[in-house]
C-alpha cells in the first residue's frame, strides 16, 4: 500500500504540553431530537449533550490540533494516558453515547494515523490495544443492534475501518469493507439513502452526513465502484440545488455544503480538488481535510 504523507498546515504552537485530563471512562449523553423524523432540535436538550460531552470533544480537539502539527509527542502522550486508564470503555447511558465513541474512536485513529511514526513502541502498543479494544465493542454494539442502518452504522465503519488501517489488522478492514457494501447496497439507484432521506428538514443534511464516512471508508480501502461515483453525484447535485430533494421529501431542505465529501473523493479518483473556501477542519476526520491523511489511497 502506498502513502501519500505531506507536510501538514501550520497550527498555533503550543508553549508547552499540558497534562492529559482525566480519562473519561464513561460516557453520558443524551439525544436531543424532538419530534419523530429526528429533525427538530430541542435546544435545552442539546446544551445538556453538549455540555455532558465536552470533555471527550475537547480532548478529541486538543489531540487533532497537535497531531496536525502543533506537537505530536503531545497528542502521543495525551493518547497513551487514555489509553492506559481504558478511556469510554465503562458505562454508555444511551445510543446517543455510543454515537460519541465511535464519533471519537474515528478521529482519534485517523489523527493517530498522521503520527504514528513518531510513536515509541510503548505508545503504540497501548494506543493500538485500546484503539482495537474499542473498535471490537463498537463491532459488537453494531451487530447486536436491529433496525434502520443509517450514518451512525456507516461512522461505525470508518471507526473500526481506521483502527484497521492504523493496525493493520485484517478483521477490522473487512468489517469496514462489510459496512461500505450494505450502504451501497441499500442506495437507490439515483444515489440517494433511503434512510437519511427520511430526515425531512434534515434530509440534504443527513446525506451529505453519511456519505462523508463512506467515502473515506473507500479511499482507506481502496474501493473503486461506480455505485460510489454515483452517491457522490447525487450528494454534490443536492448540496448545489436542494430543491430536487425538497420535491423528494415534501421538505424544504436546510442548506449544506459538500466540500468534506468532494475534498475526499476527488483525490481519491484523481479529480481537481473542490473550490477553495473556508479551511476544512474536522477532529472526527483527522483534522485538516485539505491535507490528506496517510491512510488515504490517493490516485
Amino acid at each position: 500500500m502506498k502513502l501519500f504523507i505531506p507536510l501538514l498546515l501550520a497550527v498555533p504552537l503550543a508553549q508547552a504540553c499540558e497534562a492529559p485530563p482525566p480519562a473519561r471512562i464513561d460516557i453520558e449523553a443524551n439525544s436531543y431530537y424532538s419530534d419523530k423524523n429526528h429533525s427538530v432540535i430541542d435546544p435545552v436538550k442539546r446544551a445538556q449533550n453538549i455540555a455532558n460531552t465536552k470533555p471527550i470533544e475537547d480532548f478529541l480537539s486538543h489531540v487533532a490540533q497537535d497531531a496536525n502539527g502543533r506537537d505530536a509527542a503531545c497528542a502521543l502522550t495525551w493518547l497513551t494516558s487514555w489509553g492506559e486508564q481504558k478511556a469510554m470503555l465503562g458505562k454508555l447511558s444511551s445510543e446517543q453515547a455510543y454515537y460519541v465513541r465511535k464519533w471519537t474512536l474515528s478521529g482519534m485513529a485517523l489523527n493517530y494515523a498522521r503520527i504514528k511514526p513518531q510513536a515509541t513502541p510503548a505508545q503504540r502498543t497501548t494506543i493500538e490495544g485500546w484503539f482495537k479494544t474499542l473498535a471490537d465493542a463498537t463491532m459488537a454494539h453494531a451487530d447486536a443492534k436491529k433496525g434502520t442502518r443509517n450514518n451512525h452504522y456507516y461512522w461505525e465503519g470508518l471507526a473500526v475501518t481506521a483502527v484497521g488501517g492504523v493496525t493493520g489488522d485484517a478483521r477490522y478492514l473487512d468489517w469496514g469493507r462489510k459496512v461500505l457494501e450494505h450502504a451501497l447496497g441499500q442506495m437507490e439507484p439515483d444515489g440517494a439513502l433511503p434512510a437519511e432521506m427520511e430526515r425531512a428538514v434534515k434530509a440534504l443534511h443527513y446525506q451529505v452526513y453519511a456519505a462523508t464516512p463512506l467515502v473515506m471508508i473507500a479511499s482507506i480501502l481502496d474501493v473503486r465502484d461506480p455505485r460510489l461515483d454515483t452517491l457522490v453525484a447525487f450528494t454534490v447535485a443536492g448540496s448545489a440545488d436542494p430543491s430536487g430533494i425538497a420535491k423528494r421529501t415534501g421538505f424544504t431542505q436546510e442548506p449544506v455544503g459538500s466540500r468534506e465529501v468532494t475534498t475526499i473523493y476527488n483525490r481519491q479518483v484523481g479529480k481537481a480538488p473542490p473550490p477553495a473556501g473556508k479551511a476544512l477542519w474536522q477532529p472526527r476526520l483527522g483534522g485538516s481535510l485539505e491535507v490528506p491523511n496517510p491512510l488515504e489511497h490517493l490516485k
